[in-house]
């Protein structure tokens, strides 16, 4: 057996981006995603699946049929909305908008919180008071080129 999983928890922006085009490395995250690969698993919170839906509802109104009937494919966990409180604990780190972003990732338990958003996660990267280590999607694809490289499976 080998190492465990890579817990991933997606940022709204990952998402959105993997499903509105077909190259980058939102999209293949969320193609890797699809594959079930056993040292990858994928979750994303209620609160993203709102940000997401309004998003397209504003945009593509038509879009939303879509999008739901893609979502399943992704296999990815749903985390519920965390507490008020626990998602209190974080707005000293982040702006009121991330907090429940950073807070369903670390209650899920997540490795990575994979964000294409510079502006409001960059300052909270390799920051001691988080749990996880928040990326940008290229970077997960090259921790996930390196563990695919290193499961002996994969050679076969």
């Amino acid at each position: 057996m080998g190492p465990p999983a890579i817990k991933i928890f997606l940022d709204s922006n990952v998402i959105l981006s993997g499903l509105l085009s077909d190259r980058g490395a939102p999209r293949v995250i969320l193609d890797l995603l699809c594959l079930e690969l056993p040292f990858l698993r994928g979750a994303t919170g209620a609160y993203n699946l709102l940000e997401i839906e309004r998003n397209i509802g504003k945009r593509l109104p038509g879009g939303l049929e879509v999008f739901r009937s893609c979502l399943p494919r992704l296999r990815l966990e749903i985390v519920p909305l965390p507490s008020r409180q626990t998602v209190e604990s974080f707005l000293p780190l982040i702006a009121a908008k991330d907090a429940p972003v950073l807070a369903a990732a670390t209650q899920w338990g997540a490795d990575f919180l994979v964000t294409g958003d510079k502006r409001d996660f960059e300052q909270l990267k390799g920051d001691p008071r988080i749990s996880l280590s928040i990326i940008h999607p290229a970077e997960l694809i090259r921790i996930l080129g390196q563990r695919m490289a290193e499961e002996p499976d994969m050679e076969e």
